[in-house]
């Protein structure tokens, strides 16, 4: 017996989103903070923004209007809306501010891509509300957990690093009156930089406190002593934990340790 065999082929097109109710349009108590699946649903009337090469200030509808940049003239025949400046250089012994921001509101993902200087001599640093001493000052690479200077991929929720030093940060750093980011160049080489900075300008709750992130390093640590992580801390907070880029300098001794709590009332 012989079969006849009828194949179609169906193409879909599915669009994904969630959209306001008549109810729900007149106001909602979501602040548009503390991203998850769990919450993608709820509706806020957060703006959210973005800062890059292409758009330093985060400006409404500016991003990709660049007509000059590192990339001009590869793009020469494409036009404004193309990749016209997709990075920036900073030159050795500068520093470049990355983000200026007016809040109250949450930075809420960094990207970065590095190339041409160590990652070492590359210094982020964050200011919440118009401090004088920054909150964050960390050496890029380790604030993306790569200490030594070569990547090494990292997949997690509040940090991922990809392939070609692709650096990836989702921990969300409220602030209420404004935010400043800054990179600095302490190097002997330039600097080429790849960024990318979203955040979004909504109401800060009184009980979100700032995000606070400090670099230590101890070479050698002298023998049989203790290598200190954190102190001289004062004020409520919460500690979230701690990159740890270790070498060894002795034989037959690979680093293990203990991490010690030593409360201080």
């Amino acid at each position: 017996m012989k079969l006849n065999r009828t194949i179609r082929f169906f193409s879909f097109l599915f669009i994904a989103g969630f959209f306001a109710t008549e109810a729900a349009a007149q106001g909602t108590a979501f602040n548009g903070l503390h991203l998850g699946l769990g919450n993608l649903s709820r509706l806020s009337k957060a703006k959210t923004r973005s800062i890059s090469a292409e758009n330093s200030k985060g400006e409404k509808g500016e991003g990709g209007k660049a007509t000059s940049g590192m990339g001009e003239k590869f793009a020469r025949d494409l036009g404004k809306g193309w990749k016209i400046s997709p990075s920036i250089k900073i030159e050795k012994g500068n520093t470049f501010a990355l983000a200026e921001i007016d809040g109250p509101g949450a930075i809420q993902h960094i990207w970065m891509g590095l190339t041409g200087a160590a990652w070492r001599t590359i210094i982020l640093r964050m200011y919440w509300d118009g401090e004088k001493e920054p909150s964050v000052e960390v050496p890029v690479g380790d604030f993306f957990g790569n200490g030594w200077g070569t990547y090494s991929h990292i997949s997690s929720l509040a940090v991922a690093v990809n392939p070609g030093s692709a650096f990836n940060c989702y921990w969300e750093m409220p602030f209420r009156g404004s935010c400043r980011i800054t990179i600095e160049n302490i190097g002997e080489t330039d600097l080429l930089l790849w960024y990318q900075v979203d955040y979004t300008l909504t109401d800060v709750p009184a009980d979100l406190g700032y995000f606070h992130s400090q670099f230590r390093r101890v070479n050698p640590l002298p023998y049989k002593s203790i290598c200190t992580i954190l102190d001289g801390v004062k004020g409520w907070g919460q500690y979230v934990g701690t990159y740890l880029a270790w070498g060894v300098h002795n034989n037959g001794w690979w680093g293990e340790g203990e991490i010690k709590f030593l409360p201080r009332w």
